[in-house]
């Protein structure tokens, strides 16, 4: 049996979230491939860098290329790592991805890579995304998203009583 090259590999895409009645919604794709015998892979934008770009840079483009939205990053996620034969070659790919919002942009102007693009609510990637790595990445950016929302609640909390006329914090003039 021959033996495999080896390459390594590097994309960085996004989960790019908007609220739909207070409820978060990513972006996903369905992505079909010659040979696929499971009619294709519901899957996360994302993509090659081209020379010179930071993994930031690569992941804006990619995700506004995939999906017709154009993004902001919020905040990093975690990478995923995993590896595949192609060619005779094995690969371990690394993508690193980054929390996203879209700041306009329309996904019926997706571009060839995926089939169709579509909004999914959080509790229902699960189901829908092909790879487990995918969904563990979904969760992990669930997570992020309540956090954020009890640190706002919290802000928010604490002001409460200033705003009523209650406690106001002590100035001191140095």
């Amino acid at each position: 049996m021959a033996r495999l090259r080896a390459a390594t590999a590097t994309s960085a895409g996004g989960v790019v979230v908007r609220f739909e009645g207070g409820r978060p919604a990513l972006v996903v794709g369905l992505r079909r491939r010659d040979g696929d015998r499971h009619g294709g892979t519901w899957t996360l934008p994302k993509g090659t860098p081209n020379p010179g770009e930071t993994i930031e840079e690569t992941a804006i483009r990619e995700v506004e290329e995939e999906t017709g939205l154009r993004v902001r990053i919020t905040a990093p996620l975690t990478s995923i790592e995993y590896s595949f034969v192609q060619g005779g070659t094995r690969i371990q790919k690394t993508v690193h991805y980054f929390l996203m919002e879209a700041t306009g942009g329309d996904l019926r102007r997706h571009d060839r890579e995926f089939e169709r693009v579509r909004w999914v609510r959080f509790e229902d990637a699960r189901s829908l995304l092909t790879f487990d790595t995918e969904r563990s990445l979904v969760e992990t950016a669930g997570a992020e998203l309540r956090r954020r929302e009890g640190a706002v609640a919290d802000v928010a909390a604490s002001a409460a009583p200033a705003a009523a006329g209650g406690l106001t914090p002590e100035v001191s003039a140095g």
